[in-house]
Formats: structure tokens, sequence, C-alpha cells
């Protein structure tokens, strides 16, 4: 978990979201589609706070944890820097396994956006998933974002140096049966691990939740190159923004959610 901790200590993941802006559109889309009409708001594993920004700035009371301190404070100093730091319940360090400041049944709805990428052991999953339904009220939605074992696997076979040890069949085959990724090269994104599509939804039931929705947080929009992505922006600001909301529609249907890098699990806390 060091090594997690030193990637997200020198790692970009709010100019990442603005680089790669289709995940966090189709996200804060349905993110908004079930939230509830106020209260309070946990964003639990919030790296430097771009969903807890937003949250707050539509006039949620928002609790942000990180087990990284630097992404904790980044995200105290942003609140700070866009006035909204009367939006905010407090800013923890705080392992998703063991939120032990925050009380049972605290949170009208709770946001896990970042955690379940690198918990590869089981039961460190299965004790993330617990903490956030203790800390959620009865009926109260959590997004809890995944990543996806079959899209890695298409990206390791498309780009194989670059996500190395993947660089071989042996080693992706090995990938695929046990969904762990430990990067070869150092500073490289590493400690993670990729879930198979159909075993989302049954993980979480397990642990106490109703499902809602499964979503693909890129859409079919992760197959566009740059190219690609140019050639619709040219269209101008009508043709591109059509595309975008053809890309939200389509982030639901359950036959294209492999081609998304990542997932949103959209559920219910059971009573």
């Amino acid at each position: 978990m060091n090594k997690v901790m030193d990637y997200y200590s020198t790692f970009d993941e709010w100019g990442r979201l603005d680089r790669e802006p289709l995940e966090f559109q189709i996200n804060w889309h349905y993110i908004q589609k079930y939230l509830p009409e106020n209260g309070c708001i946990l964003d639990n594993g919030a790296g430097p706070g771009k969903y807890a920004m937003k949250l707050a700035e539509e006039g949620f009371q928002v609790t942000l944890t990180d087990l990284t301190p630097k992404l904790v404070n980044i995200a105290e100093n942003k609140a700070k820097e866009l006035q909204l730091l009367n939006q905010f319940n407090g800013f923890h360090i705080m392992d998703a396994k063991d939120l032990n400041l925050l009380k049972d049944e605290e949170f009208d709805a709770c946001l896990m956006m970042g955690p379940m990428y690198h918990l590869q052991n089981e039961q460190d999953r299965d004790a993330a998933v617990k903490e956030l339904y203790r800390v959620t009220k009865d009926e109260g939605v959590v997004f809890v974002a995944f990543m996806s074992r079959i899209r890695h696997t298409i990206s390791s076979l498309l780009h194989p140096e670059a996500w190395k040890p993947n660089n071989t069949i042996d080693n992706i085959e090995e990938f695929i049966a046990t969904g762990s990724f430990n990067h070869q090269d150092k500073g490289r994104f590493t400690g993670a691990y990729y879930f198979d599509l159909q075993e989302i939804n049954p993980f979480m039931e397990s642990n106490g939740f109703e499902t809602l929705s499964l979503i693909g947080s890129s859409s079919i929009g992760s197959l566009l190159s740059k190219e690609q992505w140019d050639y619709w922006t040219d269209k101008g600001q009508v043709e591109f923004d059509r595309l975008i909301e053809l890309l939200k529609k389509t982030a639901t249907d359950p036959y294209t959610l492999g081609v998304s890098s990542h997932l949103l699990y959209i559920g219910k806390k059971k009573g």
C-alpha cells in the first residue's frame, strides 16, 4: 500500500479528470440522478476532492476521507480556494477499511470512487464495503467505482510495453485469473485490482446493497482515438454536446460495459 500512496502523492489525479473529462461527466450525470435532494454525503477515498467539491457546490454537507495525506491537504486547500469550506464537515486521513472516526448510519449517500482500485486482498475488499455499509443510512445510496479486468486485458494486448509485466501471454493469463496488477516500472500505476464485470453486482449485493445500476464511466467513448475526438470537436459545440449526451445514454448498455476502463456501481443500502 505504501507504493500506492507514493504514486498518488506525485500523480495529478485532479488533472487526470480534467484531461479525461468524459469519465467525470458521465459519473456526475448518474450521481446526480440518484442523489437525495439534500443531506450529508461521504466522499470516501476522495483523492484531491473533485467529486467532493461538486457535491459542496450543489449544497450538500460533505465529509472527505483519503489514505494519502497529501491528497487530503490538497482537497482542503481546494475547498478554501473555492470558498466551500462551510460545506465540509471534515477532511480526514483515513483507510477505507477502517472508518473509525465516522458514526454508524451517518450519511445519506456515500461515494467510494477509488479504494476498490487498490485492494488486492479479498478480505480487504470485503472490509471496505462493510465499512461503507456501516456508515450509510438505511435506504441510502452508494456510488462505488471499479476497474474492468477485460478492459485492462485489452489495453495490455494493445500496448504491452506500457503495461509491463503484461507484455507476455503468460503474465496476461495470470492477470486474467487473479485480477491483480503490479506494474514492473517504478512510479507507474500499481498495486491494482480489476474486477470481472459479472462479479461486481453480486459482490455488492452480498454485502447488503440492492443494485440500482452499473455504469461504464467512459462508455464507448473509450474506443475513440485523439484524432477521432478531434473530428467530433471540429464539428462544433452543438454536435459535440450531442455526442456527449449519446455517450451518457450508452453508458448503461450491459453489452458495452467491458470497453470502459472505469465502472460505477450504484446501489441502495437495504434496511
